[in-house]
């Protein structure tokens, strides 16, 4: 590809097989279980529980409405980056300049930066529909939540299908979100790549490294395993 060194597909290498490993660490190993999205998950069913224990689900609702706007919010946000990205691609020899005045920054081509913007703009198109398809989802959840039966219900075997539905659409919707958010992560170590391979790698790592702290080994992992004994 032209305007690309050994060390620049090195680089992308390293991004893509780091984003890969990260996804299945987190969503098929058998350590990905003592995540927080995995114990988030295990809540998600004792919320659909709950809910359908509740005879009013007025606060149900309003949970899910928040979920549901803060997905429309970074799928809006990811579509406005698209364009942003593209829009770039206007200002090309602007840009070569100023990334060739950064210290450390290699030289490159004007083909080369056009293919870096335009994966920069696929990565943000990835998380465009993974973020509208978990909006969707959400609303799906709502209809199931909707759909339940009442409290107090004596067909059990069909109160526990509505609850195991609800709680996997829920689920569902919440992987999707997160994939897109993991996008959005790993669109910031891209951007290491128009400095240079090296800080890509460099970006790539730093990112890798706190987004498996958060799920792994931050506070919000002891809040959410807390307990009193």
């Amino acid at each position: 590809m032209t305007g690309f060194a050994t060390l620049d597909y090195a680089a992308l290498a390293v991004f893509l097989g780091a984003w890969f490993v990260y996804y299945c660490y987190v969503e098929f190993s058998t350590h990905g279980k003592g995540s927080l999205n995995s114990i988030i998950h295990e809540a998600r069913y004792e919320w659909m529980r709950r809910c359908y224990a509740r005879e009013s689900r007025i606060f149900d609702a309003q949970i899910m409405s928040g979920l549901q706007n803060g997905t429309a919010f970074f799928a809006s946000s990811a579509f406005l980056a698209v364009g942003g990205t593209l829009s770039a691609l206007s200002f090309t020899d602007a840009a070569l300049e100023v990334f060739h005045a950064l210290p450390f920054s290699t030289v490159t081509s004007r083909a080369a930066f056009e293919v870096k913007v335009l994966g920069l703009a696929i990565i943000f198109a990835y998380s465009f529909f993974k973020l509208v398809w978990s909006y969707r989802l959400f609303n799906y959840v709502a209809i199931l939540m909707g759909a339940m039966p009442l409290a107090g219900s004596t067909d059990k075997d069909a109160a526990e299908q509505a609850i195991q539905r609800a709680a996997r659409m829920n689920i569902s919707a919440a992987k999707h979100f997160n994939r897109g958010l993991r996008a959005y992560f790993f669109a910031i170590a891209y951007l290491g790549w128009f400095v240079g391979p090296i800080a890509f790698m460099i970006t790539t790592a730093i990112v890798a490294i706190v987004l498996w702290r958060r799920q792994f080994a931050s506070e919000s992992v002891e809040a959410a395993t807390w307990s009193a004994s």
